[in-house]
Order: structure tokens, then sequence, then C-alpha cells
């Protein structure tokens, strides 16, 4: 099959998908499952706000809220799915030049569902983890990173308002590790599902006290503190850990001096950043072009 032949069959079959998915409503369907943890999210801020200050609607709710179906939904069906599977088509190709017909080095096919998710999920987020490192690390990174943290009131929708580099820069960095493991798409979605979830509740205006676990799970007090504007002198970011809280305590990059309810976010000079969507997406762009221009 050609590259062209790939492109346009990515862009039919993720057609059939996403009409699918609008049209069927089931239990493994991402598109309801994305609107019902929303909804209950934002039930939650609504019943049991944290700062009771906020607005229900908060500064910007409308634009995260449709940066959250641009990056699962437009994003994947204009640029992404084409995409990816041209560059897993090619890097397939590149692997059989030297007689590799499967990347898979650990089949788990045989091994009990709880624990095929439970290493599913902690492999990812520790990935993770370290993909969100470099983008605080990596000034090129940053450029596209600010937009999540563009944030200025926190909200479950803050989760999802992030700029599309991001997407492309997880996926690309994900898929050597995880293709090694025989991980099967209702393995992957489940955990997706579940990281969706936690990742909604860290970002929501709620308070949610763990206990011990909060030195394994992340949390609004936690990641509160990873929006905040003021960070330890010489830092690039804290608290980087996504689902888990624990690779955090393990590397040092633990942050909480208080419960940061009322901790003033963003980034320096964030008053420049651009407001609109069309502008959020363009101009990181034009700042990371220049960064790898002026650093070459």
């Amino acid at each position: 099959m050609s590259y062209l032949e790939t492109i346009k069959n990515a862009y039919q079959s993720y057609w059939s998908y996403l009409v699918n998915e609008i049209s069927n409503p089931s239990w493994n369907n991402y598109f309801y499952w994305l609107i019902g943890l929303s909804l209950f999210a934002f039930s939650l801020e609504l019943i049991f706000p944290w700062r009771k200050n906020q607005a229900r609607f908060r500064e910007d709710f409308w634009l995260d809220a449709f940066y959250m179906f641009f990056n699962f939904f437009i994003f994947s069906l204009i640029v992404y799915n084409a995409f990816s599977d041209v560059i897993v088509k090619g890097f397939n190709q590149f692997l059989s030049w030297f007689g590799i017909q499967n990347l898979v080095a650990l089949e788990i096919g045989g091994w009990p569902l709880w624990l095929k998710l439970l290493t599913m999920f902690i492999l990812r987020d520790f990935i993770q983890w370290n993909i969100h490192r470099l983008l605080h690390r990596v000034p090129f990174l940053w450029e596209f990173h600010k937009v999540h943290h563009s944030v200025q009131q926190m909200g479950f929708a803050a989760h999802l308002r992030y700029h599309f580099m991001e997407t492309i820069v997880y996926r690309t960095l994900e898929y050597i590790p995880l293709a090694m493991i025989g991980f099967g798409l209702t393995d992957f979605f489940i955990v997706h599902i579940f990281a969706l979830a936690i990742g909604h509740l860290n970002h929501s205006n709620i308070y949610l006290p763990l206990g011990p676990l909060q030195y394994i799970f992340n949390s609004p007090q936690m990641h509160i503190w990873h929006h905040a504007e003021h960070l330890p002198k010489g830092s690039y970011g804290v608290n980087y850990g996504l689902s888990l809280s624990i690779w955090d305590y393990l590397y040092g990059t633990v942050y909480m001096p208080s419960n940061g309810r009322d901790e003033k976010l963003g980034f320096e000079n964030i008053e420049k950043f651009p407001r609109g969507f069309f502008s959020q997406i363009t101009e990181p762009i034009k700042a990371a072009g220049k960064k790898l221009w002026t650093k070459n």
C-alpha cells in the first residue's frame, strides 16, 4: 500500500469511526465516556466547589470545552490519524530493512487482565511523566506547553486545553516502548479512560483529600502547584505526575508548601499570551520556530 493510500484509508476509517462513535452509544464508546466524565467532574465542581468565589462557568470555560473536542476529535480527523499511520508505516518499513517483522518484545497475552492493565497503566504513566518533564525543560517544546499553562482559573476542562503538538510529541515518544509490549486495544481503552478520569479530577475545582494515597496518586491540591505562576527558584516545573504522584516523590520534584487553593496560576508575562484559540495555536509555532532557528 502506498503512502497516499495510507493517508486516504486513515481519513476514511477515522471518519467512519467518528460517525459510529456519535450514532452508537455503548460502554466502549469514547465520545460518550468523554462527555460523561466531563459532566461528572463539572457536577462535583458545582456541588462541592473548592474556590467558592470562582464563577461556576469560570474564565475561559467555553474555550477549554472547545479545546476538549478539537484535540480529541477534530484534530484527529484533520491531521493526526493520517500523520500517525504514515509514521507507523515508515517505521515498520525501516524495521523490515533489518529483518524485523514484529516489534513486540514481551508477549503478555496470557497474563491476567488486572495485571496487564496495571502494567500498562504504570508504564504509560512513567513514560508520560518523563515526556512532561521534557515539555518544561526543552525551550521550543515549552512554547507549545504554555498553552496548557495559560489557564488562570482551574476547572476540569483545563485538563484538555493543550496545543495539538503535544499529542504528536506524546504519541511519538510513547509508541516504541508501548508497542514492544503486546497490549491490546481494549486494554489501552480501559487504561486511557481511567487516566482521563484522574486528569479531569486533578484539574477540577474540588478539594480531594487522599490521605496516604497522596504518595501514589495525583490530586487537585498537588496539581494546582504545577500550574502556579511562582515556582521554586531555578525550577523548570514541579509535580509533573499525570495520574501518579509517586514519580515526583521518587525523583524529588514534589512541591506542596500549602494546599494552594488561592495560588495565582500561569507563568511569567502571562498577560502577553494570546487569549483566543487560533492565536494560541499559531503563536507557539512561530515562537518554537524562532528558538530552533536561533539555536541552529
